[in-house]
């Protein structure tokens, strides 16, 4: 399913609304997917990548968009990353937007590369990843570990995976607007 882009984000309050508008939307629209809303998911991912990396701001944020596109484009699982780093390239430049686009590459890779994680996939996650392109292949393999954002788009793929806590405390979403405006000064 390839559908057409959303419209670029221009500003910090745009991306904020569109954020809060997470709340109570799910990355599969018959809530089949996730067992947590995308804003709870994204505020998860966000907070482990802060935890384990943080001196790494744009990773940071990128955890705290990396699933917009399911509300941009509701229903493209498979273009979901490409959707969200159109979103926010502009605004939080080329770092974040190749971070999110990469979190679909790197579940491609780890089902590939480690057994372990491949078995703990959720059903959803399985069934996503075959729409996704599937295990990655030898070449892409190769040429995945040597992209200069390898360790980073893994780092968010862990993360993503593990942000999945239904219950779980996390800060709320304002605490992260220094943030993103520090990464959007910065771009």
């Amino acid at each position: 399913m390839n559908r057409a882009p959303a419209a670029p984000l221009d500003t910090v309050a745009d991306l904020m609304a569109l954020l809060a508008d997470c709340h109570d939307a799910w990355d599969m629209p018959d809530r089949s997917g996730d067992p947590v809303d995308i804003l709870d998911h994204d505020r998860q991912c966000a907070e482990l990548l802060r935890r384990d990396h943080p001196a790494d701001a744009e990773l940071q944020v990128a955890g705290l968009v990396h699933d917009i596109g399911h509300k941009l484009v509701p229903g493209d699982d498979a273009g979901h990353g490409e959707h969200g780093a159109a979103a926010v390239r502009g605004l939080l430049g080329e770092r974040v937007a190749r971070l999110v686009e990469l979190h679909v590459v790197a579940k491609r890779y780890l089902a590939a590369v480690d057994s372990a994680h491949a078995a703990a996939l959720s059903e959803s996650s399985r069934r996503t990843l075959v729409a996704q392109g599937g295990p990655m292949t030898a070449a892409e393999i190769a040429a995945f570990e040597h992209d200069p954002d390898f360790a980073a788009a893994i780092a968010l793929r862990r993360a993503d995976d593990a942000g999945k806590v239904v219950g779980l405390t996390v800060r709320p979403l304002d605490s992260w607007l220094p943030v993103i405006e520090r990464v959007a000064a910065a771009r």
